[in-house]
């Protein structure tokens, strides 16, 4: 999930973030929350995600929603979730408001050689 967040911030992505869900749920670790000014970005977000997760060593998404309409891509990777926003539907959805009592990860910080990062 780290290399996730950072192929986002690479592609500017805004207010980049991690947060550690695995207390609350038990479908997915993580959820990685990021967002564009516009659906080309959204796009470009998405995909630089799915190749350096791919070039990582990480699995392919399980699936991958939003495509078609480029304001919320969700990106199924099994132990982690990524969504791209279109920035409205991220100001509109306050993704990190619903889940504020979760532990946030220093994703920027993290170890790159640790495993358990996601690396």
């Amino acid at each position: 999930m780290v290399a996730a967040a950072r192929a986002a911030a690479a592609k500017s992505g805004a207010r980049t973030l991690v947060l550690d869900v695995s207390e609350v749920l038990s479908i997915t670790g993580w959820f990685v929350i990021t967002s564009g000014a516009n659906a080309r970005q959204v796009k470009t977000i998405a995909e630089e995600v799915e190749e350096r997760v791919a070039d990582g060593g990480g699995p392919r998404p399980r699936r991958i929603e939003g495509l078609d309409g480029l304001r919320w891509v969700l990106m199924d990777y099994g132990d982690f979730v990524v969504h791209v926003f279109l920035d409205e539907e991220r100001d509109y959805y306050e993704l990190e408001r619903l889940w504020s009592d979760v532990p946030r990860v220093d994703w920027a910080a993290a170890d790159r050689e640790d495993p358990a990062v996601g690396e």
